[in-house]
């Protein structure tokens, strides 16, 4: 994802007077830059920077989302929909099939030896950013029963 496209989608947003996605925008737009300085890429912010940053926002959306008490609809339908626009610019994640494939094809030592750390070890830098962890994770423990 380009940073100059989260800015300019954040300009249409206030220009169709959406205050609410306005502000979920602002928000990526403001950890992106937060973690660029912290990086000392303040100027040409790379866009794996950038998918890096929104998938972690997306996570802690999700989380807010989960923790969220029922009995308030309010926030809960806020946190819905900060969770919704951040994930349209989420990075596309693999699905299990692809792990799968991926991991029998980059540490198929490893899945015949069913050495699950070594399989982690050897993938996760990889996929870093384009499959859940935790799936990565599921798929590897399928794959050494």
């Amino acid at each position: 994802m380009e940073f100059k496209k989260l800015q300019s989608d954040m300009v249409a947003a206030m220009k169709a007077k959406d205050k609410q996605r306005k502000e979920a925008i602002s928000n990526l737009i403001a950890a992106v830059k937060k973690v660029a300085i912290d990086e000392g890429v303040r100027e040409n912010i790379p866009d794996d920077l950038v998918d890096r940053v929104i998938l972690k926002e997306l996570k802690s959306a999700k989380e807010q989302l989960d923790t969220c008490p029922d009995s308030r609809q309010d926030l809960k339908s806020e946190y819905e929909f900060n969770c919704n626009v951040i994930s349209e610019y989420a990075p596309k994640q693999m699905s299990e099939a692809e792990i799968e494939e991926f991991i029998r094809r980059e540490a198929a030592e490893y899945v015949a030896a069913k050495n699950k750390g070594m399989i982690m070890k050897t993938v996760m830098g990889k996929l870093s950013g384009k499959a859940d962890g935790k799936l990565i994770s599921a798929v590897a423990d399928r794959l050494c029963k």
